[in-house]
Formats: structure tokens, C-alpha cells, sequence
């Protein structure tokens, strides 16, 4: 972590900050990240990633990593790799803190023993409609299970016997004994256990019993001294059923549950229950699609750890939930790669141009700096030759006031070259379109201005013909076209964006470019930033994908509506 990662102060750390001046927990700092392995991770969990380490190492104390674990359905080993994988590539190490709730199904089963031998808890034989109708709602109490009064032998026996596996699925279920008449419904006698015969990813068909995520959390937290247990807003409201299990349980060194808002991206969703949609519905390539919010697509779009760190610092942390632009994270990303990233020329969409009085088979070499700002990062050859491509968009045969790119009776310098002059065009007889320019070039400009002080207005890039590297470029764009697609519930698929994946095919770049590792960041001048893709075998054309524009354009196209 740099001292750019460190945000300014905020009330999660001026709680830890009166910890400390106090000496609770005897001055120790230990938080933790523990998400559950039933997805892949988002830049809302980067958020709380970049919290709960960032804590850790400000106040000189620990941060756990913990798989939450206590749901087989769903989770998978791919997820828990997925998620050691992005933790490590934000930039972060938890040492040998490398913890699963899994570990612990003996200590929460032995929990879960004391509270009913100290008549806390009970064994339910409502089936789950009957549990939900007792409940009671929000202004109303709810009613007492006709098993709440079973003995503390009965239970048990029951809590026994639902471990051995002698019943089925939603038989009996293992309740807390607290209020139903809590104005919490959290409160009103939760769930702690449940039957659910589905093999565990890691312990495969040792339990039948699968202690609540409300349960084993808490007690998870406890047992590894967590000292600031930090999580989002959603779970206020169970915040004193997490005290309540912690004061009956454990009798020192009690966490303390601290929420902050929950990050919401504009143009995006972060649910998981919806991502995981996207992906298995095919709206989206997988897991690690560059339109995704996922760490995973972030790292193959071109995203760096430390733009997304930057990221969380700016936004910081916050008591009420908000929407955060994107625009925001796509700053960060610029100023990072605009750092770090080498220049190169690529064509996208290429409009071949004949050097009408350049020599035939001629080659020269131009030395070009891979970063004008920092001679540090040295320089590269590029090639040219007697036919070059240009962007269709630097030639207009109708070009409007004010325009500085090439046109009929202008000239333009090309980058780190010469100078050029429109000549004449070709076009396809039966479209139209212009196929080819005719220019010619003025050799005394490759070294400066020309001679005779005449003012070139416009610099464009460009590719040699004959040396030119073929490559597919994919073109992300935001993945929905509104600022909120969460806000219309399940029905987020329908503000997709259609033109959120744009592929050109045979696009003409510079020869530097031939064999790039995968993930390497350039900018092509004009263009934007761009990085090789990760999928693909070698001998296939090399796939660049656009991590981020030069500036934001999407303001004003949003403004009229989106793409």
C-alpha cells in the first residue's frame, strides 16, 4: 500500500483511533475480508478489500482473509481460487491468515450445543412457510413456535440426531430463543441451523447440517480475535443479532461490528444474484468479461490494482449509501496508465494513403519516443514506407470549419515523420466510398517544420502498409445505458447496452506490437489506452482490448439518452 492508497480520516477510524487511546482489545488492530465463495469478486468488494487491509496496515495491526463458507450451494473451489487470486493482485497478503468458516463447523456445532444446554435455543419442526407465517411483519409481533418449549434433553437429542443425518431436508431446523415480539424481526428467534444434504466443496458429505451465515459469522470473527468487524449497511439491522450470539458466547475480546455504506457504480450492477445472471444467461462472456465489474474483468480490460486503489481512497468511506460515478474510476485508470503506459500507433479503422512521390520499396526507420513526457522510458523504431494507413476519420472530402486533419488542399504532419499533401482519391464505383488517397510527402519536413515557415495545422498517426501487425480490437463500452439499471429491479436486463462490445477486425498497428505479453498496457496515440488480451492461443492474431478512452465522452452522449 503507497501513501496514495491512504484515504483521510473517517468515522471507521476514528472509532479504531478512541480504541486504541483506550486500549481496548489491549491496542490491537485485527480486521478481516471474508466474502463468500459464491461468485467471483467486484469493485465493491475491492472497496472493502482496500478497507479492511488498508486498516490493518495504517494501525500497525492484522488482516484475516476468510472464505464464509457455510452455504454449499453455489460455492465452489473456482470461486475461492477467483478470490485468493484478485485479493493478491490488488496488492494485498494476509501472511498464513488464510482462514475458511469450514474450519470451524466443529466450534459453531458446539456453540450451537451451549446455547440450547443453556435453554437459548431449540429444534423447530415448523416446515419454512410456517416459520415465515409466524414471523409476524414489521408492525406486527410475531408468534412463539408450538416447539419453543421443547426441553433442553429433547433438543438435544433432535440437534443430535439432525447431525447424524437422520432426517430430511427442512424437517427440523435449529432456532435461537429471543423475542418474538422484538420490534427487529431479525430478533424474533432466527434460524441457526439447517438441514441441507449437499456436499461441501471442502469437507464433502462429513455435515448435513450448515450453521446460518448470521451465526457463523460473528462466531467466525470471535474465534480468530478479530477486533473491528467492518461490513456493509445491509447488515445494521442484524448488527444486535450478532451482538446477541457474541454476549452469549464468548466471554472476552468481543468484536464490534462497524457498517459503512456499500459502494453502487453508476452504469453498473453489483449484486451478485444479477451478475451471476448476466453471466449464466450469456448477456456477458463469463466471469472475467472486460464489461464486467468483477476484479477479474477489470484485471483483463487493463485495469491496474493501483487505479482501482486510488479509486477507493478518492471515494472513501461513507455512513449513507450513494451512487458513484464510473466516470470517477475511469479518472483513475487514466492517470495511472497515462503514467505508465508506452505510446504506439495503431490504426482502427484504416484508410490507405499512396506516397505518390516517395521512392518505391524505399524503407526508413523513425525514432519515436515511447513516452514523450518520460525519457526514461527510452525510444523504439517504427517503419515507413511508400503506402500507409490512417485513420478514416483524419480525411473528410467535406470537412467543416476548423478542421485539422486531412482534407482536399491540406496538408498534415504525420507523427514522428513528414509532412503530407492531398492529392486525389478512389473511390469504389459502386458504393462511394473512398478506398485510397494519393498524397504526396515533403522530405525536407522530417527533422522539423517546413523550411519555408508555412504552418501545418494537424498531426495524425499512422502504420506502415507493408510492416504493419494485424490484430482484432475489441471496444468496451459501459455495459447499460442508464446511470441506475439497479433501480428497475429484476428487470435490469433491459437497459443493456447494445454497443457495449464493438470488434474490428485486421486493424493495422506498429510491428513493436507483434508479441506482447498478454496484459501489457499502451496507449495508441489518439485512440486511448489499450492492453493484449489474456484469452487466445499464440499463433492466433494478437486481440487488444480498449481499457479506457483518452477523455470521457460519455457525459454528453448519456445526456441524450446513452448509446
Amino acid at each position: 500500500m503507497t501513501k496514495n492508497d491512504v484515504p483521510a480520516g473517517d468515522f471507521i477510524r476514528e472509532i479504531i483511533e478512541d480504541d486504541l487511546r483506550t486500549d481496548k482489545h489491549g491496542g490491537r488492530v485485527a480486521t478481516r475480508f471474508p466474502p463468500e465463495p459464491n461468485g467471483y469478486l467486484h469493485i465493491g468488494h475491492a472497496k472493502s478489500v482496500c478497507l479492511n487491509f488498508g486498516i490493518a496496515a495504517q494501525y500497525g495491526g492484522t488482516c484475516n482473509l476468510r472464505l464464509d463458507d457455510t452455504d454449499p450451494s453455489g460455492e465452489s473451489l473456482e470461486y475461492v481460487e477467483s478470490i485468493i487470486n484478485d485479493v493478491h493482485w490488488l496488492g494485498f497478503d494476509w501472511g498464513n491468515r488464510l482462514f475458511y468458516a469450514s474450519d470451524y463447523f466443529e466450534h459453531l456445532y458446539q456453540f450451537a450445543v451451549e446455547l440450547i444446554k443453556a435453554g437459548k435455543a431449540y429444534v423447530c419442526s415448523l416446515n419454512a412457510e410456517e416459520i415465515r407465517g409466524y414471523r409476524g411483519t414489521l408492525t406486527e409481533p410475531g408468534k412463539e413456535s408450538p416447539y419453543r418449549t421443547r426441553s433442553i434433553e429433547e433438543n438435544l437429542d433432535l440437534f443430535a440426531r439432525m447431525r447424524a443425518g437422520e432426517f430430511e431436508d427442512g424437517a427440523h431446523v435449529l432456532r435461537a430463543k429471543i423475542d418474538m415480539a422484538s420490534p427487529n424481526v431479525v430478533m424474533r428467534d432466527p434460524i441457526i441451523y439447517r438441514i441441507k444434504r449437499v456436499p461441501h466443496y471442502r469437507t464433502a458429505a462429513e455435515w448435513v447440517i450448515y450453521p446460518m451465515y448470521d451465526f457463523a459469522h460473528c462466531l467466525s470473527d470471535s474465534l480468530e480475535k478479530i477486533t473491528h468487524s467492518i461490513c456493509t449497511l445491509e447488515f445494521e439491522n442484524n448488527r444486535p443479532l450478532y451482538d446477541w450470539f457474541v454476549g452469549e458466547l464468548i466471554a472476552r475480546d468481543r468484536p464490534r461490528q462497524i457498517e459503512f455504506a456499500r459502494l453502487n457504480v453508476s452504469y453498473t450492477v453489483l449484486s451478485k444474484r444479477r451478475l451471476i445472471q448476466l453471466v449464466e444467461q450469456s448477456y456477458v462472456t463469463g466471469w472475467d468479461d472486460p464489461r464486467m465489474p468483477t476484479v477479474a474483468g477489470m484485471r483483463r480490460r487493463g485495469y491496474t490494482p493501483e487505479a482501482i486503489r486510488a479509486f477507493c481512497a478518492k471515494i472513501g468511506v461513507a455512513k449513507n449509501d450513494n451512487l458513484v460515478d464510473i466516470a470517477l474510476l475511469e479518472s483513475c485508470v487514466r492517470d495511472d496508465l497515462n503514467e505508465r503506459a508506452p505510446r504506439v500507433m495503431g490504426v482502427l479503422r484504416p484508410l490507405k494513403v499512396i506516397i505518390d512521390n516517395y521512392p518505391e520499396g524505399q524503407v526508413e526507420e523513425f525514432e519515436c519516443a515511447n513516452h514523450p513526457q518520460n525519457p526514461a522510458m527510452g525510444t523504439r523504431k517504427v517503419p515507413f514506407s511508400r503506402v500507409l494507413y490512417i485513420e478514416q476519420d483524419d480525411f473528410a472530402e467535406n470537412p467543416p470549419r476548423k478542421y485539422k486533419r486531412l482534407a482536399p488542399g491540406k496538408e498534415v504532419r504525420l507523427r514522428s515523420a513528414y509532412v503530407i499533401r492531398y492529392q486525389d482519391m478512389v473511390k469504389d464505383e459502386q458504393t462511394g466510398e473512398i478506398t485510397a488517397l494519393h498524397c504526396t510527402y515533403d522530405p525536407e519536413t522530417r527533422n522539423g517544420p517546413p523550411p519555408d515557415g508555412r504552418k501545418v495545422d494537424g498531426v495524425i498517426h499512422w502504420v506502415s502498409a507493408d510492416h504493419a501487425v494485424p490484430v482484432e480490437v475489441r471496444l468496451y463500452d459501459r455495459l447499460f445505458q442508464v446511470p441506475d439499471p439497479a433501480a428497475s429491479g429484476d428487470d435490469f436486463i433491459r437497459h443493456l447496452n447494445p454497443h457495449s462490445l464493438e470488434t474490428l477486425v485486421s486493424c493495422p498497428v506498429e510491428p513493436s506490437l507483434q508479441d506482447v505479453p498478454p496484459g501489457s498496457p499502451y496507449q495508441f496515440e489518439r485512440l486511448g489506452y489499450f492492453c493484449r488480451d489474456s484469452e487466445g492461443a499464440p499463433s492466433d492474431p494478437p486481440v487488444f482490448n480498449r481499457i479506457v478512452s483518452l477523455r470521457d465522452s460519455w457525459a454528453k452522449i448519456a445526456g441524450k439518452g446513452g448509446k
